[in-house]
């Protein structure tokens, strides 16, 4: 590529940024969403329930969505990469941890508080670094670089399920930890937090001398905390997580349960994973022309559509359409988020204020998977969960679409 002189231009260094973000997310994100592929096995060796065993999950998945509240103002001040390279090292090592627990007690701590803290130290550093890179782009730099948790879920869960045919589940995770540490570390070294320390402008745009007060536009995370549409993201998110990643945990043991094979019920995951990718890529686009907000709103009803599939579903060829739907609008959600919360309380504290509504999602992603595997327990069916999740998803539509226009900043 060439500018008008006929020089060539260098590739924007915002793409290597969206770059080291997506592997993050690949190996962060994968790693955790393997834990399908593991149930089977910490279930039978430690003699433990179903509910009791998605614990492990949820545990891990709150933490690595609370700790957003600390780890994205965190980015504000120390810089995204230092989060981002400490966490990918956390992730890794909770991994190795697991593979020489001894009881589930200590998977709880190894794989929960491993890989919780270490996701939860990197993934919205690294998200938030995207969203001040773009402005024009932000919806389609935001796709792709979360697009990695879709790549991840594709790729991960089958190379952990042959890994666990090959090694055991215990060789299966110390070669997962090991992969995380090389590749998300050496890979969160391309993260920077603003265009503006290299001389750059958001999108690469060329512009006149940096403006100091550009740099500093935005809501505070205090006066965020306090508006309306905080609040009513707040709500819409904790409702939707409720259910969002029940899937994640209980998707494969519900296909074993109707009789479809191991091997099979596992590439289930990978599915999504595909669902998911393809929604990152090319809802992103398509966000920025429709409006991010309606988006939000639209990523809700189609999730809460795809749901009501798995209720209904029974063979193998079924529970692979919900799980591609599902894995669209998922997708799309994540890749959204970010971009809505850049546009309504503008970029000086991104990273803190996409930390603070991620509580919204590690209260869900706590509740909601470890309920469904004792809703289980008891009724030998995932049918309520299933239905509570479609609710959960059509009431955080409704109240997204109710939410304040973008200039309505008022205190809630």
């Amino acid at each position: 590529m060439t500018d008008a002189t006929g020089v060539p231009r260098r590739l924007f260094y915002g793409w290597w940024v969206v770059a080291g973000a997506f592997a993050v997310t690949f190996v962060g994100f994968g790693s955790a969403y393997t834990f399908g592929a593991f149930a089977e096995s910490l279930q039978r060796d430690f003699s433990a329930s179903r509910g009791s065993t998605s614990v492990v999950f949820s545990l891990a998945g709150f933490l690595y969505f609370a700790l957003g509240c600390v780890s994205g103002p965190l980015a504000d001040r120390w810089g995204s990469r230092r989060l981002a390279l400490t966490g990918m090292l956390l992730t890794g090592a909770g991994l190795v941890a697991a593979s020489f627990a001894r009881s589930l007690a200590e998977v709880y701590l190894a794989y929960g508080l491993g890989v919780g803290l270490g996701v939860g130290c990197a993934y919205v550093p690294a998200v938030g670094a995207v969203q001040r890179w773009f402005s024009r782009r932000r919806g389609l730099a935001s796709g792709l670089a979360v697009s990695g948790i879709g790549v991840g879920t594709l790729v991960m869960p089958a190379l952990a399920a042959l890994l666990i045919a090959q090694l055991g589940w215990r060789g299966a995770y110390a070669v997962l930890g090991v992969l995380v540490m090389v590749v998300g570390a050496g890979m969160a070294l391309l993260i920077e937090n603003d265009p503006h320390d290299r001389g750059l402008f958001p999108d690469g745009d060329p512009a006149g001398p940096a403006d100091p007060a550009q740099r500093a536009a935005g809501m505070s995370v205090r006066e965020a905390l306090g508006s309306r549409q905080f609040a009513v993201l707040y709500g819409a998110c904790l409702l939707c997580s409720l259910g969002v990643f029940v899937p994640f945990v209980h998707l494969v043991p519900s296909a074993m349960d109707h009789g479809v094979a191991p091997s099979s019920a596992v590439l289930l995951l990978g599915v999504i994973g595909i669902g998911s990718t393809a929604g990152r890529f090319f809802l992103g686009g398509l966000m920025d022309r429709m409006g991010r907000g309606r988006a939000l709103a639209a990523m809700f009803i189609g999730m809460a559509l795809s749901l009501a599939i798995w209720a209904m579903a029974t063979g193998w060829w079924l529970l692979a359409i919900f799980a591609f739907v599902y894995g669209v609008f998922y997708g799309g959600w994540v890749a959204v988020l970010p971009a809505v919360v850049m546009d309504r309380f503008g970029g000086r504290h991104v990273s803190g204020i996409i930390g603070a509504l991620y509580t919204s999602v590690a209260f869900g992603t706590l509740i909601g998977p470890s309920a469904a595997g004792f809703a289980f327990d008891i009724s030998r069916s995932y049918t309520v969960s299933i239905l509570a999740s479609v609710v959960a998803n059509l009431l955080a539509a409704a109240i997204v679409l109710a939410m304040p226009p973008r200039g309505a900043l008022r205190s809630a």
